[in-house]
């Protein structure tokens, strides 16, 4: 056998076992190299499409989706021409509940929506309709704001109106979404984003969005089954229930003004 190395006139020589050693050593095998790149090409594509600011982009482009499919497809029809006539009954009821929540994802002012709950399902279906659709709507916008828009959109939260709307929600969630629900004012999908952002859990928006609404929501439904009848008591009772909680709203605001402005 062969040493390491051989002495020929003086002068060493590496053996051909040393020498096949040392370049597997040294080199590593091609399927190695090049198995690397596109391992290392497609965790950076992930960590891009992941990023915080990639998801807030996919939200913005699913909300103006949204928006642009209610444009083209206008849900206030239904306070004219109803639902299409092979819907009728429980499946009927279903498919409104489900365009209902997709409807307030898409910014579709809810007043509309309940009006025509209430005109097409009469007053207590349709109330039932539309609380369920709100939850439904409120617990998507949630989920996609948590999802798609919290880790980007928290950073900037460094004004102090920003940072007092966020403490609010996130220590004292239920009763501030509660009160928000049951005095009108703010935007439906606006509170569902703010609510998203914060650190509010979804239950407790779920729950405080679920009770809150009860109010407004009966009031708009039972306005639109008596529409036909604007002069029969329910419909003015209906009328006089969406006014007030207005006007409290407003009240309130005013006598907190200081205390806005101090913010």
């Amino acid at each position: 056998m062969l040493d390491a190395t051989t002495r020929s006139g003086g002068t060493a020589t590496a053996s051909p076992r040393a020498t096949a050693a040392e370049l597997a050593v040294a080199v590593p095998p091609a399927t190695t190299v090049t198995s690397a790149v596109p391992t290392r090409f497609a965790d950076r594509c992930t960590r891009v499409l992941l990023s915080p600011w990639s998801r807030l982009s996919l939200l913005v482009v699913l909300l103006a989706a949204g928006g642009c499919g209610v444009l083209l497809f206008e849900p206030q029809r239904l306070l004219t021409e109803g639902l299409p006539p092979q819907l009728g009954g429980a499946a009927a009821a279903a498919v409104f509940t489900v365009a209902y929540g997709v409807c307030t994802v898409a910014f579709v002012p809810r007043p509309l929506l309940n009006l025509a709950a209430g005109a097409l399902f009469g007053s207590q279906l349709g109330l039932g309709v539309a609380l369920t659709g709100t939850v439904l709507g409120a617990g998507i916008a949630f989920c996609l704001g948590r999802a798609l828009g919290q880790d980007a959109l928290r950073p900037l939260l460094r004004g102090r109106w920003l940072k007092a709307a966020d403490g609010q929600l996130s220590r004292h969630g239920f009763r501030s979404m509660l009160m928000v629900r049951l005095f009108p004012g703010v935007p439906f999908w606006a509170a569902n984003y703010c609510a998203s952002v914060s650190r509010m859990g979804l239950l407790p928006f779920l729950l405080a969005t679920g009770l809150g609404s009860i109010p407004n929501t009966a009031a708009y439904a039972v306005a639109g089954a008596r529409a036909s009848t604007p002069t029969s008591p329910a419909f003015l009772i209906a009328m006089a229930c969406i006014a007030l909680p207005a006007l409290a709203g407003v009240v309130v605001a005013w006598r907190k003004r200081h205390q806005l402005r101090r913010l």
